[in-house]
């Protein structure tokens, strides 16, 4: 049977990875509310409801730490993104539903590659991250497509976070009819490119 001494040491693992998951919560959410230049470790720390030391025991720096904030919120995107393929309707629900609760923060981000080249790592993984997500969901259509190339260039326009601020912040139209929108982007784009698909045919 499993020893008192195993019990404790697995129970203090147990404690130190929800540490450590909080604390790279506490870190994206601090990055949603200011710039990352501005964020310093006693306000994770604070907001974690740790000691800057314990921070440093986990991840080694504050680089270290952002560096795996970055891994973390990463996987919630691909996460939060996940759509079947070929489901059109599904597809644009889901891109809104993430720039709902993520665009501001990205639009955010963005603004900062210019002048942060930490940040700046981050958007350009984004970028490739959403043209992935584009190619992966919408396959069946781009294969269907007379220019493959052109129709994903062009649904990587429809659904990227510029024209969801366009609309939702810009325009100041509401969720569904920003989501609406987006699908009339893409289906017109679908439609097309299959037009000419056919007309090639």
């Amino acid at each position: 049977m499993p020893s008192e001494r195993g019990y404790s040491m697995a129970n203090r693992s147990m404690a130190a990875a929800r540490t450590r998951e909080r604390i790279l919560q506490m870190t994206v959410a601090l990055a949603t509310e200011k710039l990352t230049v501005e964020i310093v470790l006693a306000d994770v720390a604070a907001r974690a409801g740790v000691t800057v030391q314990t921070i440093l025991r986990h991840f080694g720096s504050k680089d270290g730490l952002f560096g795996e904030a970055v891994e973390f919120a990463t996987a919630e995107v691909v996460t939060e993104r996940d759509a079947p393929v070929g489901d059109v309707c599904a597809a644009v629900r889901v891109i809104a539903d993430h720039y709902e609760a993520r665009g501001d923060w990205v639009i955010a981000l963005l603004g900062q590659e210019a002048s942060d080249e930490r940040i700046r790592a981050v958007t350009s993984g984004g970028k490739h991250l959403h043209r992935s997500w584009v190619e992966q969901v919408f396959a069946p259509q781009i294969a269907a497509a007379a220019d493959a190339d052109g129709a994903a260039d062009l649904l990587t326009v429809a659904t990227d976070v510029y024209t969801w601020k366009l609309l939702r912040r810009d325009r100041q139209l509401d969720r569904e009819r920003t989501e609406q929108r987006i699908r009339s982007l893409v289906d017109a784009i679908i439609a097309t490119s299959r037009e000419r698909s056919e007309k090639r045919n």
